[in-house]
C-alpha cells in the first residue's frame, strides 16, 4: 500500500490511466485531465516549484477557491516534498498574513480576483502595516489563474520525480488551520501516512469507486474538502468536478451535466437545494450519495434528503481538523442508525466518553500535534494519546456515537443540563423551519435558558407562540426555549458551521 501521497498518485496514474480525474467546467479553459495526464500535470508543477527555490520540508500556501489549479498546486507541494498550508478564502488580508507568516511559507498560490477580492494586495497591505519583515521568506508568488501558465514553464520533470520518490510516509504533508471560532487559529499537523489513512476510511466508508463522479462544494482549504475530496478521489479513481463557491442552481446544473454521484456538504447545501424554486427542472436522478455532519444535522433533514432527492444512501459522520475521520455510518445501516447517530468509529480510531461527556478519541490518523504550540497539543491530547474534542456525545451499545453538543455550548436551566443539539433536533421537525440555532442565555431565576434562532422554508410564516407549543410538547421545561428569533440566515464559517458566538454577541448588543 503507498503511504505517500506522491506514490498514491502515481498509483492512481497506473491504475486509472485515462480514466477523467479532474473536470473543472466551471473555469475558462478548466482542465479536464485523466489521471495519467493529473500525474504528469502535477510532476510539472513540482518541477516548477523546485526551480522557484522550494526545498523538501519548506511549507507552500494556496489561498485560492476550489478549482482544478489548487488541485494542481497542492499535490505538486506535496511531490515536490513541501508541506500544503491551506489559506481560507473567508480570511482578511490580516487574518491570511498570520496563518503565512506563523507556518513560514516559502511558497503562496493566491487566486487573482475572486468574489472581487485582491488577495495579494490585501496580504501586501497587511504586511506593510506591520511593519516587520513578516514576508521576507515568501520568495515565490504564483497568482492564479494569472500567473500559472507562465509558473509552469519552468522547472525539471527529472528533479521532480527524484524529489517525489525520497518523500517518506512520515515526513509532514499538511498544516491545516482550525477555524479559529473560539480564539486563535491552531495549526494542526500531518504526516504523509496519516493523511492517505484519513482519505483510505472515507472513501471505504462510503463505497467511493472509479465509477463515482464527485461534486466537491467543501472548500478544499478544509479537511473535508481536501482529504475527504480530493485525496478521496486520488485513492478511489473517482472523477473530482469542484465548484468554487456554492451556488444551488449553479450545483444542480453541475449535477445533471457531468452526472454526479457523489455530494457530500453540511447540512445547508442540501436545505438550498430541497427547498430551490426550480428543483423540479433539472435531472438530479444521478445523485446516489450524501455526506454529511454531526450534531447539526436534523432527522428531519435526512428523511428529506432520502425522499426529496432521492438520494440511495445518506450518511452522516464525525471528524474534526485534528482528526479528520473519526466515525461514520456505513451503507446498509439502518435508517434509525443514519438518523439518530454518526456511526462507528472509522479509520482506527478508539471513540470513548469522557468527564463532562466529552468525546475522546485515539487513533493511528491523529494529527502529530500544533504547530510551535507544545502547551496547547498537551492540552489536547493527553499522555495516554486521547485527543480531547471539546465536543460532548453518548455511546450506544452497538458503538454508536450521538453528538449532544459542544461542551462549550451546553447551557445549564435550573440545575439541569441542556444541549442545544437535541433541542436543535426538535425544531427541525416543526414544519416550515429550515435551519435552526440555540444558546443559552442569563437569566436572573434560572441561571441561563435557550433562546432559538430560526430561518424559516420559502413560503412559511410561523410564530413564536407557534413554535414553543411545538416544543413544549416534545421536550422537558426545561429544555424549552423561552424566546424565538426570526432571521434570514445563521451565521457561519467556511465549513458550514454556525458561529453562535456571532449569535452570543449580536444578544449581548441587544440583537
Amino acid at each position: 500500500m503507498e503511504l505517500t501521497i506522491p506514490a498514491a498518485l502515481a498509483w492512481a496514474a497506473r491504475e486509472f490511466g485515462d480514466a477523467e480525474a479532474v473536470a473543472d467546467p466551471l473555469a475558462p479553459g478548466g482542465p479536464r485531465l485523466s489521471y495519467r495526464e493529473l500525474g504528469e500535470r502535477v510532476t510539472a508543477v513540482a518541477g516548477a516549484l523546485i526551480d522557484g527555490g522550494l526545498e523538501a520540508g519548506d511549507r507552500a500556501a494556496v489561498w485560492a477557491p476550489n478549482s482544478g489549479e489548487w488541485v494542481l498546486a497542492a499535490l505538486g507541494t506535496l511531490s515536490a516534498g513541501g508541506v500544503l498550508v491551506p489559506v481560507s478564502t473567508r480570511f482578511t488580508g490580516p487574518e491570511a498574513l498570520d496563518v503565512i507568516s506563523r507556518s513560514r511559507a516559502r511558497a503562496l498560490f493566491v487566486a487573482g480576483g475572486f468574489l472581487g477580492v485582491d488577495r495579494l494586495g490585501a496580504l501586501l497591505a497587511a504586511a506593510a502595516a506591520e511593519d516587520d519583515g513578516t514576508l521576507d521568506g515568501l520568495g515565490l508568488v504564483v497568482r492564479v489563474p494569472e500567473e500559472w501558465d507562465a509558473f509552469l514553464q519552468a522547472g525539471s520533470m527529472a528533479a521532480a520525480r527524484r524529489r517525489a520518490a525520497a518523500v517518506r510516509p512520515g515526513d509532514l504533508s499538511d498544516i491545516m488551520f482550525t477555524s479559529g471560532t473560539t480564539g486563535r487559529s491552531k495549526g494542526a499537523m500531518t504526516s504523509h501516512e496519516r493523511t492517505l489513512g484519513v482519505a483510505r476510511a472515507w472513501a471505504q466508508c462510503t463505497g467511493l469507486t472509479a465509477r463515482d463522479r464527485y461534486l466537491v462544494v467543501n472548500p478544499f482549504f478544509h479537511t473535508f474538502g481536501y482529504k475527504a475530496g480530493i485525496l478521496a478521489c486520488v485513492v478511489s479513481g473517482a472523477t473530482l468536478v469542484p465548484q468554487a463557491a456554492f451556488d444551488a442552481d449553479q450545483a444542480m446544473r453541475l449535477i445533471e451535466a457531468e452526472r454526479i454521484t457523489v455530494l457530500p456538504g453540511p447540512p445547508t447545501i442540501y436545505v438550498s437545494i430541497l427547498d430551490h424554486p426550480g428543483r423540479g427542472a433539472f435531472d438530479l436522478s444521478s445523485l446516489r450519495l450524501a455526506v454529511t455532519g454531526a450534531a447539526e444535522v436534523p432527522v428531519a433533514l435526512v428523511e428529506r434528503m432520502r425522499h426529496e432527492l432521492d438520494f440511495e444512501t445518506v450518511l452522516t459522520g464525525y471528524g474534526l481538523t485534528e482528526a479528520v475521520v473519526a466515525t461514520m455510518c456505513r451503507p446498509g445501516d439502518a435508517p434509525e442508525v443514519v438518523a439518530g447517530t454518526s456511526g462507528r468509529a472509522a479509520a482506527g480510531f478508539e471513540v470513548r466518553i469522557g468527564s463532562g461527556e466529552e468525546i475522546l478519541l485515539r487513533g493511528p490518523n491523529l494529527m502529530l500535534g500544533y504547530l510551535d504550540d507544545p502547551p496547547a497539543t498537551a492540552l489536547a491530547i493527553d499522555r495516554d494519546g486521547w485527543l480531547h474534542t471539546g465536543d460532548a456525545g453518548r455511546l450506544d451499545a452497538a458503538g454508536n456515537l450521538a453528538i449532544t453538543g459542544r461542551i462549550k455550548d451546553m447551557y445549564i436551566c435550573g440545575g439541569f443540563n441542556v444541549y442545544p443539539a437535541e433541542v436543535e433536533q426538535v425544531l427541525a421537525r416543526l414544519d416550515g423551519v429550515a435551519e435552526s440555532a440555540v444558546i443559552g442565555v442569563p437569566d436572573p431565576r434560572l441561571g441561563e435558558v435557550g433562546q432559538a434562532f430560526l430561518v424559516t422554508r420559502p413560503g412559511y410564516l410561523l410564530a413564536e407562540a407557534d413554535v414553543l407549543a411545538f416544543c413544549r410538547e416534545r421536550l422537558a421545561n426545561y429544555k424549552v426555549p423561552r424566546r424565538v428569533v426570526f432571521r434570514g440566515a445563521l451565521p457561519r464559517n467556511a465549513s458550514g458551521k454556525v458561529l453562535k458566538r456571532v449569535l452570543r454577541e449580536e444578544r449581548s448588543d441587544g440583537g
